[in-house]
């Protein structure tokens, strides 16, 4: 079979790099990103996708978090600001208008995690989606809102999900794909069933399985061996991809195999 669709990454050589050597070198036009996400209880997510995305070659990042954090978190992490917390500590709906004006500003929003399971949260989110029309990335928990009602996140436009095997698993389930993503499949069929799924829907796919890092975007895939295994990986993943994505709207398929290129380095 042959498989014009998969595309084969080396560690060591991207496979765009006229990307890297086309990267605005001013900050002023290195483009603007919001991350939202946190939670009462923990605001590491989106505290290291900041700190990652800057890495990246982010111009301009802010942060938006519930307001519950303001006191612990506002003398330390200057770049947050502040919306309203629901009586659970994670994101109340009342928190939507300021949310959609920032990301109004941003060229990409990044949805990174830790915001907590709370049904209020969930309605925030699925509002933010139906309401912007940009760039999203969604990774760790904020992933789980979407897992098993997908239909939001199928039909979006310019939405990218950076998951775990197992969230892909329920996602694929909950969207009655009918090829199944199973732990014990082989590469050539995981490539396979990525290329079906991101033609069957509108999603942009980034994962982790076998050691291998794969990027899904309207049926192209790529893979890319790492030299070492990733324990942590999708908040930094997540953060880079929205930037490398952002930088290159056009292509989206490009941005997001170059970004995994730069962190699996």
């Amino acid at each position: 079979m042959d498989r014009t669709y998969w595309h084969k990454q080396d560690v060591n050589q991207p496979l765009f790099p006229e990307l890297e050597w086309s990267r605005p070198e001013n900050k002023a036009l290195a483009g603007k990103l919001l991350i939202i996400g946190g939670h009462e209880h923990s605001f590491a997510a989106p505290a290291d996708a900041y700190g990652a995305a800057v890495k990246a070659g982010i111009g301009t990042a802010r942060v938006l978090l519930p307001n519950r954090l303001l006191r612990t978190v506002g003398k330390i992490f200057p770049e947050a600001e502040f919306a309203m917390s629901n009586p659970s500590g994670g994101f109340s709906q009342m928190a939507l208008g300021e949310a959609l004006t920032m990301g109004e500003w941003a060229d990409g929003v990044l949805l990174a995690g830790d915001t907590g399971r709370n049904s209020e949260t969930a309605i925030l989110l699925e509002k933010f989606l139906d309401k912007h029309s940009g760039q999203v990335t969604i990774t760790k928990d904020a992933v789980d809102y979407f897992t098993s009602t997908p239909q939001q996140v199928l039909a979006r436009p310019e939405t990218t999900l950076v998951v775990s095997f197992a969230q892909l698993q329920k996602l694929a389930i909950s969207a009655r794909f009918p090829q199944a993503f199973t732990f014990d499949m082989d590469l050539v069929r995981l490539i396979d069933s990525l290329h079906e799924f991101t033609t069957f829907c509108s999603l942009n796919i980034l994962v982790k399985h076998l050691d291998t890092l794969f990027v899904a975007v309207q049926g192209d895939v790529s893979s890319t061996k790492l030299s070492e295994d990733l324990k942590i990986w999708r908040v930094k993943t997540a953060a880079g991809a929205s930037v490398w994505w952002l930088q290159n709207p056009s292509k989206p398929f490009e941005a997001l195999a170059t970004a995994v290129f730069e962190v699996s380095k």
